[in-house]
């Protein structure tokens, strides 16, 4: 299973009101990351794309590396996981327009 890391930089405008003074990472900002990095690392856009399936675990905070691992299945299908120090975050799968 390839990984992918990526950091959502402190001060991410996203996270402004998400929530005041114990800022977290939107889960869409999230889910949104994971389908870009993911796309760009098969050379296929996943967005817009069928989301199948997304489960939140725990919040992710600006700062922290998350790393995404994914494996294709049926054509178009893509199951993805991230986690941040081994703790799994979100995981989902989706299915290319």
């Amino acid at each position: 299973m390839p990984i992918i890391e990526t950091v959502f930089p402190i001060g991410l405008p996203a996270t402004q009101g998400h929530f005041p003074g114990n800022p977290i990472v939107p889960g869409a900002v999230l889910l949104a990351e994971a389908l870009h990095r993911i796309g760009a690392a098969i050379g296929e856009k996943l967005m817009p794309g069928h989301v199948k399936a997304a489960k939140f675990f725990r919040p992710v905070r600006p700062g922290e590396t998350v790393a995404i691992d994914y494996t294709q299945g049926k054509p178009g299908e893509v199951k993805f996981t991230c986690s941040v120090a081994g703790q799994a975050v979100m995981s989902g799968q989706v299915q290319r327009s």
